[in-house]
Parts: structure tokens; sequence; C-alpha cells
């Protein structure tokens, strides 16, 4: 290198300066320039975040939604096994206690009398050479050629159970 002339220093000072200026511009600028993209990124990155959430927020809102929709259908699905459990273990007891209190009218002194009517309803429906015979379960069965009727207590029970069907589905119904 060589070195320059003397007095050259104080005339290269405004270069100098001109020079130092452009880079002290040129770098304000580049920092400027960097911050702006930096925040222009940071920008974008905050919207995507944000969209993000969002879309999350909303899946996971409708995974909940599904959820919960099958969660109760399967409850109420449950529940409603339960009740007719319930309900046919009603239905059960009553039939059962029905076919006991019909077994109990066979020692009522009464018994004697409900046997003659029913004897002559089945001569009635079936005609008087019908043949009419006390059932050991109680009761009668009767008997015309290929016809026959059957009289017997636990028949009769069974038929009133099912007359009164309804009464007992309203009940139920009334829940």
């Amino acid at each position: 290198m060589s070195r320059l002339p003397s007095g050259s220093e104080a005339s290269l000072e405004p270069v100098r300066y001109a020079l130092r200026r452009r880079a002290d511009t040129e770098a304000s600028r580049l920092a400027e320039d960097a911050r702006s993209e930096s925040e222009s990124i940071l920008s974008t990155a905050r919207a995507e975040a944000e969209e993000i959430r969002k879309t999350a927020e909303r899946q996971g809102a409708e995974a909940a939604h599904t959820e919960a929709a099958g969660r109760s259908a399967r409850i109420r699905r449950q529940a409603r096994r339960t009740v007719l459990a319930q309900q046919e273990s009603l239905r059960t007891e009553l039939i059962r206690h029905v076919q006991q209190q019909v077994q109990e009218l066979r020692s009522d002194p009464r018994y004697p009398r409900m046997l003659r009517i029913l004897t002559e309803r089945a001569d009635s429906i079936l005609g008087p050479m019908a043949s009419v015979t006390e059932s050991y379960k109680g009761g009668v069965t009767a008997a015309a050629g290929s016809r026959h009727l059957d009289f017997s207590l636990p028949a009769l029970a069974e038929q009133a159970l099912e007359n009164h069907a309804g009464e007992v589905h309203r009940l139920w119904d009334a829940e």
C-alpha cells in the first residue's frame, strides 16, 4: 500500500463523510426493511396460528358434539331397556299374582255357584248337547263336536289380563 500525499487527508474527509452517511442510511434502510419483513412474517404467522386454533376449536366442538350425541343415544337406549325390563318384571309379577288369586277361588264358598254359571255359559254357546267337565285347574272345559271351550280358571285369568292390558299400558305411559 502506498501512502497518500500530505494534505490529502483533509481533502478526503468529505468523501469519507459521504460514504459513512450513505452506509448509515443504507444500514438504516436495511434494518427498517428487516424490521418490516419480520413484522410481516410475524403477522402472517399469528394469522395462520389463529386460523389453526379456530379450526382446531371448531373440530373439537364438532367432535365433542358428536360424542355427546352418541353418549346421549346410548344412555337413552339403556334407559329404555331398563324401563322395558322393569315393565316386563311387573307384568310377570302381575300374572303370577292373578294366577295365585285365581287358584284361591277354588276354596271360596261361591266356587260351586261359579261352576254352575260357567257350565250354563258353555251350554249356551255350544248347545245343550255339549260335554262340560270340571277342569283339574279349576273352572270347566266344554266340547261339542269339533268345537271346544276353555273356561278353566287359568284361561279365564289370562283372558281377563288380556282384556285389561290397555289399562296396564296406560299406567306405564302415565309417567
